[in-house]
């Protein structure tokens, strides 16, 4: 009995190992992945983390295209940008090239104490004159309590250390107009507002939340599209003529 019931078992196994073919509705399906032989082979993709590794392949790999095949350089998003080539025979693509961004690791929408506060808004995001004043208010803002931090849901009140011995209340200040580092480091980053606020918790605690919706995508595409543009003008026009830009 034992000896049958294991042969069942293995019976089983075998048959779910075959390749079964079948044919609905004039269409015709097989249960398993089948890899043909001899089909093309595909380079895997270089990786890296800069527009211009990229730009320098293109420039000098040139020859590892395939052959009268057009590239296209496709741009994801702000983090990614890849080069693949243009439909072939089969109607595949190969991809040749990635670039990833190492982007800004600040956490909007979460709060953050004082201290970590500063050092994340000065370490995350471009220099500009809302990130020092973030800086300047987050640093000198005293511990709140009744008589020293009010919020009516639009406008923020704290009171702030302003010299050795003297205090005042200041409006916190919103929005703010700051650019993060959030796409490549060959482009300008892109700026864009966000809502600073003060959390109602024991010590000292901010947050920034976008106040967008995303559109500094865009902006940060259409740089990168024009980093390329310029990349690609300084190069022979047998290489300019084969690639395109889409993004």
């Amino acid at each position: 009995m034992l000896r049958e019931a294991l042969s069942y078992i293995v019976g089983l196994g075998n048959n779910a190992e075959k390749v079964q073919v079948l044919e609905i509705c004039g269409e015709t399906y097989a249960n398993k992945r089948l890899e043909r032989y001899g089909a093309p082979k595909r380079a895997s993709a270089i990786e890296a983390a800069s527009l211009s590794a990229m730009v320098d392949y293109i420039a000098s790999c040139s020859s590892e295209f395939p052959d009268c095949h057009n590239m296209i350089i496709e741009i994801v998003g702000p983090e990614e940008v890849n080069l693949v080539s243009a439909l072939d025979m089969e109607r595949k693509r190969e991809c040749l090239f990635t670039c990833r961004a190492e982007i800004s690791k600040y956490h909007f929408d979460s709060w953050y104490d004082q201290e970590r506060f500063m050092i994340e808004i000065q370490s995350n995001f471009v220099q500009s004159t809302d990130r020092d004043i973030l800086v300047k208010f987050a640093g000198n803002v005293e511990q709140k309590n009744n008589a020293t931090y009010s919020d009516d849901g639009k406008t923020q009140v704290a009171t702030m250390s302003t010299g050795v011995a003297s205090k005042s209340d200041v409006i916190v200040p919103n929005p703010v107009y700051l650019a993060p580092y959030r796409t490549f480091q060959e482009i300008e980053q892109p700026f864009s507002n966000f809502v600073f606020r003060m959390g109602d918790k024991e010590v000292p605690a901010f947050s920034l939340i976008e106040a967008e919706g995303g559109l500094w995508k865009n902006e940060a595409v259409n740089r990168i599209k024009e980093y390329f543009r310029k990349a690609l003008e300084g190069m022979p026009e047998s290489i300019r003529e084969r690639i395109v830009i889409i993004g």
